[in-house]
């Protein structure tokens, strides 16, 4: 490969899972207001799945402006629940919000991702995952919350699957990769098939 990918995110976990498929690239994170472009969609009435979708194309399209003859590679995760998206916690008290609500019920997470070059979208895939989370007490909900407060307030749903917030679920239906916000399989396989990875 030439010139490695530019993943268009801030996303240290999205940076981790390429850097362990050896998927060369670099991060430039995009300036991109995403709670009014989310606020808008969710005005229009827009689908989960068409939120992430957009928002990961904002991305990749505002880094992809600057970057010509690059492959840019833009994604975002929504979660939603009864048609209601939650975003990012806040503070702790809102994380416990999100966790009582989500406490025994099934939610989903939408990974988008979407590819662009010289200013035009090339690839783009919608992964969802099901996720069913066990009861929680509010006794369990107040001491996760105050382990791991320091790396989940960055994360949509607070939880993540590949520490503490694997105990929180029974069951998933879906790509391990979708629930870390990033559709890995699909992003590899359409590089290979463009030869920018060799296999």
């Amino acid at each position: 490969m030439s010139q490695p990918i530019i993943l268009a995110s801030g996303s240290k976990i999205r940076s981790e899972v390429l850097t362990n498929a050896c998927v060369d690239h670099e991060i430039i994170k995009p300036m991109v207001d995403e709670d009014m472009i989310l606020r808008s969609l969710i005005a229009d009435k827009a689908q989960p799945r068409d939120i992430a979708d957009t928002l990961a194309e904002f991305k990749a399209r505002k880094i992809s402006d600057k970057n010509p003859g690059r492959v840019v590679l833009g994604c975002d995760q929504v979660l939603a629940i009864d048609g209601q998206i939650l975003q990012k916690p806040t503070s702790k008290d809102n994380l416990k919000e999100h966790l009582n609500l989500l406490s025994g019920q099934r939610h989903f997470l939408m990974s988008a991702a979407v590819i662009y070059e010289d200013s035009k979208p090339v690839w783009r895939h919608v992964g969802v995952a099901r996720l069913y989370m066990r009861a929680l007490s509010d006794a369990y909900i107040q001491a996760y919350i105050d382990r791991n407060w320091d790396e989940v307030q960055y994360c949509v749903g607070g939880y993540q699957l590949e520490k503490e917030g694997s105990r929180l679920f029974t069951k998933i239906d879906g790509d391990y990769f979708d629930v870390l916000g990033i559709p890995l399989f699909q992003i590899v396989n359409y590089l290979v098939l463009r030869g920018i990875l060799k296999t």
